[in-house]
């Protein structure tokens, strides 16, 4: 999730009705990649174990091939990594964010924000037709 300024755009990616890829997704992977194990990078993001194994589930059912891959546990425990495929998907997801948010840049969105309040307006309880 890209947020400069007032501006933030979430790209997500879908597959039917799930979504393969989003920005929490993309923070998983990096973060897996980076602890060798679903369980610790669930802990390093403060996701539940369970939440963490749901979000690896969603994304490797969606993609032609598992994104993470895992190995067995035993007396020097298991672990999970990235796929070649994963990094890839990984790779391109951070690119198509770093396009949007360069395009979201200059003129388009600087005459919005010309119109747009510091901060709102106080809330008025009474409907202004009344």
């Amino acid at each position: 999730m890209i947020q400069d300024g007032p501006l933030k755009i979430k790209i997500q990616i879908y597959c039917h009705d799930e979504i393969a890829m989003g920005p929490g997704k993309a923070d998983l992977l990096e973060a897996i990649a980076k602890e060798g194990s679903i369980s610790a990078a669930g802990r390093a993001l403060g996701m539940s174990y369970r939440r963490t194994w749901l979000l690896v589930d969603v994304m490797n059912r969606c993609w032609r091939a598992p994104l993470v891959e895992t190995s067995a546990g035993g007396s020097h425990g298991g672990g999970a990594r990235l796929s070649p495929l994963g990094t890839a998907i990984l790779q391109g997801y951070r690119g198509l964010e770093r396009c949007c948010a360069d395009a979201a840049q200059g003129p388009p969105l600087d005459g919005l924000l010309t119109e747009l309040r510091p901060k709102p307006l106080p809330f008025r309880q009474e409907r202004p037709d009344s």
